[in-house]
Order: C-alpha cells, then sequence, then structure tokens
C-alpha cells in the first residue's frame, strides 16, 4: 500500500464511515485483488481504499460520520463496545492474488478491469506493482526544477505523467534497443524491475546522466526541447514521447561544453529530421511500433554522430 500514491485517491470520510457502517452490520465485502511482485510482496490492486479505511479506523484516525447512527456517529475505533470492536477486527477478507509469472500485459489489464475507484494510467499501476527504489526515483527526478523547466511544466503530475516520462528515459538508456519488442508497457516495467535491484551509487549515476540529458536539450532548443519544430518556428508544439526518447538519452552522453559548442549544428540536424517525412511520420503514427521506434533511434543517433565527429575533426 503506497500512501504517496494513496493520499491523491482517498476516500472522504462520509464514505469511509459508510464501509465502516457496513462492517458493523455484518454485510459481505466486494473481494480485494492483490498481485505478487518477484520478492513476495503482495502489491493492492483493488481494495486500496477499503484496506487504507481499516487502517485509519483501527488506528484511531477516522470519527465515523453517520448522522443516521446516533449510537456510531462521532464514535472512533476506541469508542466502540468490545463486541463492536471485534466485529471490525473479525471482518472477512476475501484476496485474489495475480501470480507474479501472468504476462505484464494481462497484469495491467486485470489491474484495469478489476480497480472499482478511481480510474488509473497505466503509469499509476506500474507506481503499485513495482514499488521501490524505482519509484520512488521516478517521484524525486519528475519534481525537479531542471525537470519542470525543460518539459515546461506540460506533464500532469496528477496521472503520473510526468514519472512517465522519466520511466521512458531510464528504459532506454538501461535496455538495449534490440530487446525491445513493441510492447511498451512491458518495456517501461522491465526499467523499473532493473532499477530496483540498484544500489544507490547506481541510481545516483543514472540520475546524473538524466540531468545532463536534461541541460543539454533545454540550452540547445529551449521551449522547443522534446516537441516538433521548424527552423523559425514560434508558437510551441505538445511534448512528443517519441522525441522525448530519442532525444533525451540521445543528448545524455555528451558532456555539456561540447554540446554548447555544437548547438547550432545540433538545431540544423535537428531541423534536418522534421523535414524527413518518413521520420516525421513515425514519431507521429504508430510510434511504438518495433521498425518505428528503432527508425528514429538509428536517425537521431546518426545525426549526432555527424554532428559531434564533424566538430571533432
Amino acid at each position: 500500500m503506497d500512501s504517496d500514491f494513496q493520499r491523491d485517491f482517498i476516500w472522504q470520510d462520509d464514505k469511509q464511515s459508510k464501509l465502516i457502517e457496513s462492517v458493523l452490520m455484518r454485510i459481505p465485502l466486494p473481494v480485494s485483488y492483490l498481485a505478487e511482485d518477484e520478492q513476495g510482496r503482495m502489491i493492492v490492486v483493488d481494495g486500496l481504499q477499503r484496506l487504507s479505511t481499516f487502517m485509519r479506523f483501527v488506528d484511531n484516525k477516522l470519527q465515523l460520520k453517520l448522522p443516521n447512527q446516533k449510537n456510531l456517529d462521532g464514535k472512533r475505533f476506541q469508542d466502540l463496545s468490545p463486541k463492536l470492536q471485534n466485529r471490525v477486527e473479525d471482518c472477512n477478507l476475501i484476496l485474489y492474488i495475480i501470480d507474479v509469472k501472468v504476462p505484464e500485459q494481462a497484469r495491467l489489464d486485470i489491474f484495469e478491469r478489476v480497480n472499482s475507484g478511481v480510474p488509473l494510467t497505466r503509469q499509476q499501476m506500474r507506481n503499485c506493482l513495482y514499488m521501490g527504489p524505482a519509484t520512488r526515483f521516478l517521484k524525486e527526478e519528475a519534481s525537479t526544477e531542471l525537470f519542470l523547466k525543460a518539459t515546461a511544466h506540460s506533464l500532469k503530475s496528477s496521472t503520473m505523467r510526468d514519472r512517465e516520462f522519466v520511466n521512458r528515459f531510464c528504459a532506454f538508456h538501461l535496455i538495449h534497443l534490440d530487446e525491445y519488442r513493441g510492447d511498451m508497457d512491458d518495456f517501461l516495467a522491465r526499467g523499473l524491475k532493473k532499477m530496483n535491484t540498484f544500489e544507490k551509487a547506481e541510481l545516483e549515476k543514472l540520475s546524473n546522466q538524466f540531468r545532463l540529458g536534461l541541460r543539454n536539450n533545454h540550452k540547445v532548443y529551449g521551449k522547443h526541447a522534446f516537441r516538433k519544430h521548424t527552423k523559425g518556428q514560434s508558437d510551441r508544439k505538445v511534448l512528443n514521447a517519441s522525441l522525448w526518447d530519442v532525444m533525451s538519452t540521445g543528448l545524455s552522453r555528451y558532456q555539456e561544453h561540447l554540446v554548447d559548442e555544437c548547438a547550432e549544428f545540433l538545431k540544423a540536424g535537428f531541423w534536418k529530421l522534421m523535414d524527413d517525412v518518413e521520420f516525421f511520420q513515425l514519431i507521429t503514427y504508430g510510434p511504438n511500433a518495433v521498425k518505428n521506434v528503432r527508425y528514429r533511434f538509428e536517425a537521431v543517433n546518426k545525426m549526432l554522430k555527424e554532428v559531434f565527429d564533424d566538430y571533432s575533426a
């Protein structure tokens, strides 16, 4: 149960009170779903609000709001009679467990189908399923001033769209492109799994490389960083995930002084890619297809190699 995650989706006290009232009335509760991770931990897939409510009530943090139940209204767990306390503590919970061997796409599909609370994005689901150093890393990096400046505050934190972009960088930076098989959800999950095995020093190195890529892109492209644009364009387009993948990882490999010195060549190289009809279409339509992902990485890596090789020559 991710306390950071649940704060954004917590039920109001009156709804929580209704759940406790149902338990005291011995009304059966809906089933809850858990997912097992590779360490054997159980992550709540559906039932987070119900379990959070029980925790709050038993810890005496929830004061019941039941105006139609005068004998219960305003009471906390400690105020109940031993008989009613026993009903809460002895409440039967039916739990279904999603096995760790279930494929990633199926796990997310199950998560999406059974979740009866606020609709969740895929990144919010991953945040639940892979809690640990990796998800903390995403949260920290998505909240830095550098990230917010480089993305121009364009990515919603409420849906974890910002963390998804950090996740994309990490996955493409850490996993060889040949291992991408066309399933972006699986690829991003593999990135998180790998990060969860990292020591602190490895995560710090990853953070340094990520921030280097952000600084370089913002220095060269300014408000147009990670967005489709051509020479002399003034209006700012939406942030493009496909460009983010290739440019954030691409410019994380070069030191800032080199990027500064090659800034004009990098701009010209990018504008040339924007004039390439095939490249433009591949970052617009079906961007997660294997051939499209490989093509855009090859095209950008070729552009970067030409810029920096020409400069060094």
